[in-house]
């Protein structure tokens, strides 16, 4: 099939994974790159009109459906795919002709941070909805959608790897992601608890001033084979779900033990399904358990690793890459 592509397209995003994947599918791919309109840069007139009209710069929406209309007319696609792209003209994306048009939704869409009054004005037009949440399903359903479909999140070989460590860097615990409230009180307790064997990585957490006084390693956010390099350095690689999302999995539940690291995350039925307890991740439904899953790494390391090694044979043999995700997406279309 030939797909005109639209999502964010920088190195490390999961749009650009999901690209390739189609592409390494053995499909005919052009991405239209969204980031000026999804991610504008920090303190450009777009950004600062983002925040005071608590909506996207027209002038960088048009230039983007300039270039989706320009590419459609030379390329006639077959599929319009669209990977959250909220914040686009919904009535020019469902005018592009194609022969079947699908919008990924890869976060919680009943969480009104995921979605814009025109894309829920328009989101029944869609001939398929992609979620990666299963409580979704029907409640896209509910709202009228025409077709849902259930993905999960992937890996992308290309970045997550086993990678050799680099510099003296060794952490016992370490988490790799975005700062939010319901995360923050955690990793400050761990950083007060174990101080500088902690490492966390992340827009936002260099704001925390009682992780940093605490002693631990904050740095800023890690992208592509950064990710890996990252994991390589820590024991116990925290998986932390986003509660605004009622995530029972995300993209870390794959990526972290793709890069060989320990997947220590919360206990849910996705990941009791994904991984087995105690012999390929550690799960834990609470603080105490936590730390007793971080004394058993501290004590037993040899442990440690063997448990990790399986999460990866596990992971890798499992179906789980990007380009697993975009077949599973060709077959809910044919």
């Amino acid at each position: 099939m030939r797909i005109l592509y639209i999502g964010d397209d920088w190195v490390g995003s999961n749009a650009r994974s999901l690209a390739d994947g189609f592409r390494e599918a053995g499909h005919e791919v052009v991405v239209v790159d969204s980031t000026k309109v999804t991610l504008p840069q920090r303190f450009s007139p777009p950004w600062i009109y983002s925040k005071l009209a608590r909506r996207r710069a027209g002038w960088d929406i048009m230039a983007v459906h300039d270039e989706i209309d320009r590419l459609a007319a030379d390329f006639t696609p077959d599929v319009l795919f669209v990977f959250k792209g909220v914040h686009l003209d919904q009535q020019r994306l469902l005018s592009v002709p194609a022969r079947v048009r699908i919008h990924y939704s890869p976060d919680d869409v009943s969480n009104p941070e995921n979605t814009s009054p025109a894309y829920l004005a328009h989101e029944a037009a869609w001939d398929l909805i992609v979620t990666t949440k299963r409580h979704n399903v029907s409640e896209l359903r509910e709202r009228g959608a025409r077709a849902v479909t259930f993905v999960a999140s992937a890996y992308d070989p290309a970045w997550h790897r086993p990678c050799a460590r680099r510099g003296g860097d060794r952490f016992l615990a370490g988490f790799i992601g975005a700062r939010r409230p319901d995360r923050t009180g955690l990793l400050v307790d761990l950083a007060r608890e174990h101080r500088s064997r902690l490492a966390v990585y992340g827009p936002g957490w260099r704001r925390e001033p009682a992780l940093v006084r605490a002693g631990a390693a904050v740095r800023g956010p890690v992208y592509g084979e950064h990710f890996s390099v990252a994991v390589a350095a820590v024991t116990a690689n925290l998986v932390l779900l986003n509660s605004a999302n009622r995530d029972t999995h995300t993209c870390r539940s794959f990526e972290i033990p793709a890069a060989g690291g320990l997947f220590v995350g919360e206990r849910t039925d996705e990941h009791a399904a994904l991984l087995a307890e105690d012999s390929e991740c550690f799960l834990f439904s609470g603080t105490a358990e936590l730390r007793e899953i971080l004394d058993r790494c501290d004590r037993h390391p040899g442990q440690a690793a063997k448990v990790a090694e399986a999460g990866y044979r596990r992971i890798v043999s499992g179906g789980h890459r990007y380009v697993d995700r975009a077949r599973e997406i060709i077959d809910a279309i044919a």
